[in-house]
């Protein structure tokens, strides 16, 4: 009787411990990840106002240019 508490107290204690030391690891992990969108959002934040909108349009009107260059060098027109 008694070597079967000691074992399922030993159990018990090694479950505890493990289980506290996984919550330190996720605990961690969260904090990482939390630490990387806050370091991935900031950059964002600091442009003015609209002017990432602006950028972004900027950016696909560049891009619908080259996919008119790219259409007319593919039909054969010289630009």
């Amino acid at each position: 009787m008694t070597e079967q508490l000691i074992i399922s107290s030993a159990t018990i204690i090694g479950m505890t411990i493990i289980a506290l030391i996984a919550l330190r690891g996720w605990q961690g992990w969260l904090a990482l990840k939390e630490r990387e969108l806050e370091r991935n959002v900031a950059p964002r934040q600091e442009l003015d106002g609209g002017s990432h909108v602006g950028a972004a349009r900027i950016e696909i009107a560049d891009l619908k240019e080259r996919l008119r260059k790219l259409e007319a060098i593919a039909s054969g027109v010289d630009l």
